[in-house]
């Protein structure tokens, strides 16, 4: 992501900083502020400061009413899968998204998400090509919400040495629908902490509180096609392959 050249930086506040419930807090109930729009998004991406108790962080809005219909996803439903992406994400343990939430802005309700600093100096196409076990849990986790638009400028380095995925506005469909640039793993046994991180969320998946988060945010079936590509997932151990009837690869791939 880049911001708009007219618009003066917010300080990015890292979750290592504040901490994550604090980071919540702050998305969720902090006074938003526009400063600009990020003019390279397909949907309205709004560069904001968002402030409570003295804290102020820099932050991505996406309003529900600047989303573009789809032809193969309802309409008005971007901004709930970005936040269901990052309850499944807190879930592994991994945290490959950035903290987010759904809540009110200036043009109505829309997902909140913690902006993320990146590191300049880091080569974006070599590392989408690398082993990095970052790039493998990213992987694992674009498999199982079923990422439809894994480009390698949705994969970022932060300054704080994390790795981050953004924009899952196209996820967890129920049909199948994995494009990404992340396929150097596939066929590969999955690691043992993938396992680990698999059965944790399966488990929540069975229980009461993490089906009732994402009902707020996705269809039933779609939590269920959730839970049915964790357990494919579980079941075969590997890294999986391209289908063949779809495109494996967004457009443009970066």
């Amino acid at each position: 992501m880049s911001q708009s050249d007219e618009v003066e930086a917010v300080p990015a506040v890292p979750v290592s900083q504040i901490g994550l419930p604090a980071a919540l807090n702050l998305l969720e109930h902090g006074e938003l502020e526009v400063l600009g729009r990020m003019v390279d998004a397909s949907n309205a991406t709004l560069y904001c400061a968002v402030t409570l108790d003295g804290v102020t962080a820099a932050c991505v809005h996406k309003p529900i009413a600047g989303e573009r219909p789809l032809w193969d996803f309802p309409d008005g439903t971007l901004a709930a899968r970005e936040v269901a992406a990052y309850r499944v994400s807190a879930a592994t343990g991994w945290d490959v998204v950035p903290p987010t939430v759904m809540r009110e802005g200036p043009w109505g309700p829309g997902m909140c998400q913690l902006w993320v600093e990146v590191d300049e100096g880091c080569d974006r196409i070599a590392l989408v090509r690398s082993d990095d076990p970052r790039l493998r849990r990213m992987a694992v986790f674009d498999a199982v919400v079923n990422n439809a638009d894994r480009k390698g400028g949705h994969v970022l380095h932060a300054t704080d040495d994390n790795v981050y995925g953004v924009d899952h506005g196209i996820c967890l469909h129920t049909e199948n629908k994995l494009r990404t640039v992340l396929w150097g793993f596939l066929g590969q046994p999955v690691p043992a902490e993938t396992v680990e991180a698999l059965t944790r969320l399966r488990t929540e998946l069975a229980g009461d509180d993490l089906p009732a988060q994402l009902a707020e945010h996705i269809t039933r079936r779609e939590v269920r096609a959730l839970r049915l590509r964790t357990d494919r997932f579980l079941t075969e151990g590997v890294f999986p392959e391209p289908g063949g009837e779809w495109r494996a690869i967004p457009w443009p791939a970066f």
